[in-house]
């Protein structure tokens, strides 16, 4: 056990013939008990010291230990958000190309269609025009034709031969 100021200070020495002097063994003792407290009253501030700063050392490391793991969340936080936005972007490119095929697919479809119709209108239009053709040279022909002229002429002659034809 280490000695305190009070050991120092109750310490008794024998006294001997050719001994030292007293008075000043007494001031020694005197001032190596106020070093003495001196040092302990340093030794129990320095130990406060150490304490409180380890306290917040701990403290501290204690924060940086939240801090570290704040930042990880965050990282991990963020690196979910991209790959979901990343997914998300995927899906929507190719929601997209879907649709645009479909309305592309639409289009050539309507498009065969409109050729389709028109290419079948163009035969009826064709087919049209040769039978309207064929019945106005048939016409024609019925109008050149002598039995044409042999009704008129009998026709002509059974109303009387002084009434004319009204023109057209």
């Amino acid at each position: 056990m280490p000695l305190t100021p009070l050991d120092i200070h109750k310490k008794e020495f024998t006294r001997s013939f050719r001994g030292y002097d007293e008075d000043e063994v007494n001031e020694f003792l005197d001032q190596l008990i106020k070093d003495y407290e001196a040092v302990l009253r340093e030794k129990k501030t320095l130990f406060e010291q150490v304490t409180s700063l380890e306290e917040k050392l701990a403290h501290f490391n204690n924060i940086e230990e939240t801090l570290n793991k704040a930042v990880l969340v965050a990282q991990e936080t963020a690196d979910d958000l991209r790959r979901n936005a990343e997914k998300e972007a995927q899906l929507i490119v190719k929601e997209s190309e879907k649709n645009a095929n479909r309305i592309v697919n639409e289009a050539l479809m309507k498009s065969r269609k409109v050729m389709m119709e028109t290419e079948e209108m163009k035969k009826q239009a064709s087919v049209y025009k040769m039978r309207f053709k064929m019945l106005i040279e048939a016409q024609l022909e019925m109008l050149r034709s002598e039995d044409w002229d042999r009704v008129v002429d009998e026709e002509v002659e059974e109303s009387g031969s002084t009434q004319e034809v009204p023109a057209k």
